[in-house]
């Protein structure tokens, strides 16, 4: 059985689930994209190849291996897109939290099957269908579990918005002595630098107190004074449109010390060694390409 652990981002990895590059299935058409960035690629003819994916995710799995981490895969469904593990579940302390996701994605938590046989059943845990959440959208922080959220009357309008109210209440009722935070999160459907499309797209906490915010990415700017304000100014990085755009904040910490990034994020990884950072540099700019980067492509099981 997995003892699942998971009590914050940053505390030394020891199991995670990386997703899967293989067997990726064809270029979706621009109505099947599930996210601007993923569409605005489609329509330009730069929609990433499955070839240079795999490379890029082996590159994290060397990583992993390096750092002694566990590393589950999910089980390969064919012509199927499976590299964003962190959509479909998450772990908070010893609970494995099936995620509601996009209908067109339910196959993919079946490919986990394997892994959540190995929980014990009173920690397997799955939503009331109205509770719409995805992992991207839940980051933990010891006494507090901060959420992405949009709450607004159109939010059926939005394929971007993924975390409703609901989930939210059942977050806290699911952990009543935790402290749960939600930010409501900006969406569009069509333009990437207008859309958090999870609350890690825009914000993520990293070791030693810091964290990496951008402003924009809040539709209140209430919510992006609290985390000024929690975490202290002189330690938050912050990113520009752009950096939001290249997903600067999902980044991956594999220990308070030790944090994987993307090799062409120089001011980022510059000002991380210069906080004492180990920044493991990895390439994994074709996977950017749909909206999601390190965090999104990961599952933290167990952390020490």
């Amino acid at each position: 059985m997995l003892q699942l652990n998971i009590q914050n981002e940053t505390s030394r990895l020891r199991a995670v689930v990386l997703g899967s590059a293989v067997s990726n299935g064809p270029t979706p058409t621009s109505e099947q994209c599930y996210d601007p960035r993923s569409r605005e690629h489609v329509l330009a003819g730069t929609y990433p190849k499955e070839k240079d994916m795999m490379l890029e995710m082996e590159a994290v799995a060397q990583v992993f291996r390096k750092y002694d981490v566990q590393v589950f895969r999910p089980k390969i469904i064919e012509e199927y897109n499976q590299i964003f593990s962190r959509d479909i579940a998450f772990v908070v302390e010893n609970k494995f939290i099936k995620a509601n996701i996009l209908p067109d994605r339910d196959r993919e938590i079946l490919a986990l099957e394997h892994i959540w046989l190995q929980i014990p059943k009173e920690n397997r845990i799955t939503l009331p269908e109205e509770c719409h959440i995805e992992g991207g959208d839940v980051i933990l922080w010891n006494d507090y579990i901060f959420v992405g959220t949009y709450t607004a009357d159109d939010y059926s309008d939005f394929i971007t918005a993924r975390t409703n109210g609901k989930a939210v209440k059942a977050l806290q009722q699911l952990f009543p002595h935790k402290i749960v935070k939600a930010f409501e999160l900006r969406k569009s459907n069509y333009n990437p630098k207008e859309n958090a499309l999870h609350l890690d797209c825009c914000f993520q906490p990293i070791g030693n107190g810091k964290a990496i915010v951008h402003k924009n990415g809040f539709l209140v700017e209430d919510d992006y004074q609290w985390l000024l304000n929690f975490f202290g100014e002189e330690n938050i990085f912050e990113i520009s449109k752009e950096e939001m755009y290249q997903m600067y904040s999902n980044v991956f910490s594999i220990s308070e010390k030790v944090i994987i990034s993307e090799k062409n994020f120089t001011r980022l990884n510059n000002w991380l060694r210069l906080q004492g950072f180990i920044v493991e540099e990895v390439p994994y700019a074709e996977i950017a390409k749909q909206e999601g980067l390190l965090r999104c492509s990961t599952l933290p099981l167990i952390r020490e």
